[in-house]
């Protein structure tokens, strides 16, 4: 009985230790970014500072991250392996968006502050816009839709 529990306990164990090893990404140069990759990052970083980038499995496929800055403000992209731009995270001044999203954003905080927001857009559309929150000292992260409504689902 104790070695059954035993070896449940190594199973169990190597099972989350996989799967945070997926999940998980990795830094890389510039150098290693596959021809296309290169040439998606180089048409969506016009007058951009990149910061850096990374690698990582998304549903079973490998995909690239950049991430910058561009007139003062954070865009992080994600790109197929194929060159193909998979989503764009760009922030927005919550004051520059309508009132109804507005509105959502802050309905969905439920009383906390509004560090920044984000638009979402995938395959050149936005489908959401998220907010990282802060209530006293646990932060946060919410979503609503682009009319400013709850999502069916996170995206």
């Amino acid at each position: 009985m104790k070695t059954r529990k035993q070896i449940a306990i190594v199973v169990l164990s190597s099972g989350s230790l996989t799967l945070t090893a997926f999940s998980q990404e990795k830094k890389i140069n510039r150098s290693e970014l596959p021809a296309k990759v290169e040439q998606t990052v180089q048409a969506q970083s016009q007058g951009a500072t990149i910061k850096g980038f990374a690698t990582e499995r998304e549903g079973g496929k490998k995909v690239y991250e950049a991430e910058m800055v561009v007139d003062g403000h954070t865009k992080d992209i994600q790109i197929a392996e194929d060159g193909k731009l998979n989503e764009i995270e760009e922030e927005v001044q919550i004051d520059s968006l309508p009132l109804e999203l507005q509105a959502g954003l802050k309905a969905k905080a439920r009383g906390a502050t509004i560090t920044k927001v984000e638009s979402l857009t995938k395959h050149g559309t936005i489908v959401a816009y998220e907010a990282a929150t802060l209530k006293g000292s646990k932060t946060g992260e919410i979503q609503v839709g682009p009319d400013g409504k709850n999502l069916a689902h996170s995206e």
